[in-house]
Order: C-alpha cells, then structure tokens, then sequence
C-alpha cells in the first residue's frame, strides 16, 4: 500500500515537482514540452491517441491524489498542466518559438480561466475537475496559436 501511496505521489507531483514551493503549475507545464515534443513524433492519429490516454490517465492519478494530500485540487498536482501543455501543441509544429508562445498561452489561460474554463473548475469534481480545466486552457492555447501561426 505505501508503495502504491508513492507511486501516486510520484506521478501526480511530476515526479515531485510540484512539491517547489514557488510556481509548481509552471514548473509542471515545463515538464510536459518534452513529452508533447516525444507525441509530436507520432503520426497525426497517434498523437491524438496518446493525449487522450494521458489525459484519461491524469484524471485516475488526480482522483488517487487528492485524498492522499488531503486537499481539493492541491497546487501540488501538476500531472494536469502536463496533459493541458500536451493538448496545447496538439497538431502544432514544435519548434523553439512555438513553445516559448503556447508556454506562455496556456500558463496565462490556466491561470486566468476565462469563461469557460473556471465553470469547469467549479462544477466538476475529483480527478476529472483538476484536469479538465487544463485540457480547456490547453484547447484554448493550442487555437490561439493556431491563429498566431496562421497570421505570422
């Protein structure tokens, strides 16, 4: 059972990033440009199909962690800005300049959570509520920066 309360930890953390004191969202968000990098390798299907598993997988990883931290949605848990930055460069060529402007989009509408995206936050519970306003803001970031690349 301990060994199963770790692994739990370990993953919803980041591997205990969210444990830093000052910022873990950010630092949870930079831990998933890496793997959207990994998915961006995947043909078109692939990469779908991978966000999905995590982001299904991230919300069974919530639901675990919450009781075991004792709080609703902790700051701690950061596997949900890993999946939110995964859906933001969904489908998006991932070159320096496209990371540096989703980072920056998702970080501002998880943090912001304009209209629809708090309503998430607020109406959902468990697992599912801790994620899906991520997956909303990441959706959020990956259109605008489709516009962006679009206009530039």
């Amino acid at each position: 059972m301990k060994m199963h309360r770790h692994g739990i930890l370990f993953l919803a953390t980041g591997g205990y990033i969210g444990l830093i004191p000052a910022a873990p969202g950010t630092f949870g968000s930079l831990l998933g440009i890496p793997l959207a990098w990994l998915f961006s390798m995947l043909p078109a299907a692939g990469e779908i199909a991978a966000t999905t598993l995590f982001a299904a997988a991230a919300m069974w990883v919530a639901q675990k962690a919450e009781p075991l931290l004792g709080r609703t949605d902790p700051g701690s848990i950061v596997i949900d800005e890993v999946a939110g930055i995964l859906v933001t460069f969904l489908l998006i060529p991932l070159t320096v300049g496209t990371a540096a402007v989703g980072f920056i989009l998702f970080r501002l509408f998880d943090i912001a959570k304009p209209f629809p995206i708090r309503l998430l936050e607020r109406k959902l519970v468990g697992g599912i509520a801790v994620v899906s306003d991520d997956l909303a803001a990441g959706a959020a970031a990956n259109i605008l920066l489709r516009i962006l690349l679009w206009l530039f």
